[in-house]
């Protein structure tokens, strides 16, 4: 994907997640996400933070949370998520879904990841359908394949992955881990829940390093 298809790609991305959001009442936003610790309200509220987050932000978060990008991103998802309502957040995310802007340092597929995995981290656990198109699965498993910053490739170490909806495969010997597409992204970026939908004899070794992380 080029640029300019990878940010319209996100922009309707975002618009359709948007549209799912506004069909959720107030219980659906404090349910507990994918994300450990998270609500649906606290993922929401992160997913506006990469467009509205400066480099100076960045690095005085960091130090905050002592280097960890991770408990920075867990402080400014919890602050939006205290601050802003949850129609102030369908807001923030819409009015900026097409923003060239992203997270100082990220990669120009960052966002489009970021939108498909966490749209899966706030329907799956409300029991909704909010179908991640093959094509975007499979350009975001390519993405995040060799990415450290994500864990992926420790969880895949030595396996095989194969896509059962689409032609695209990782891996050139090891144990097998067959599925969708979209639960095979989910399953390499660490979300369990995604195993179930996966077979092969490599899926009790994924499930193991998921469940041990």
């Amino acid at each position: 994907m080029d640029q300019t298809t990878i940010l319209a790609t996100v922009e309707a991305e975002r618009l359709k997640l948007c549209d799912f959001l506004d069909t959720l009442d107030t219980t659906d936003w404090a349910t507990p996400s994918l994300c450990a610790g998270w609500t649906v309200r606290d993922v929401v509220a992160h997913l506006t933070t990469p467009t509205r987050t400066t480099m100076l932000e960045v690095i005085t978060g960091a130090v905050r949370a002592l280097g960890s990008f991770h408990r920075m991103a867990d402080r400014q998802a919890h602050t939006r998520a205290a601050a802003f309502p949850p129609a102030d957040l369908i807001a923030q995310l819409r009015d900026t879904a097409g923003s060239t802007r992203r997270m100082p340092g990220s990669a120009p597929m960052d966002p489009l990841v970021d939108v498909l995995v966490h749209g899966q981290d706030i329907a799956r656990p409300l029991g909704r359908s909010l179908p991640i198109p093959v094509d975007l699965a499979v350009a975001a498993l390519d993405h995040v394949k060799a990415n450290g910053f994500s864990g992926a490739p420790k969880r895949i170490a030595n396996l095989r992955l194969v896509a059962s909806d689409a032609d695209w495969a990782y891996g050139t010997a090891g144990d097998e881990v067959h599925g969708p597409a979209a639960d095979l992204l989910l399953a390499v970026l660490g979300r369990p829940v995604a195993l179930q939908h996966l077979s092969g004899t490599g899926v009790d070794v994924l499930s193991a390093r998921l469940n041990h992380a």
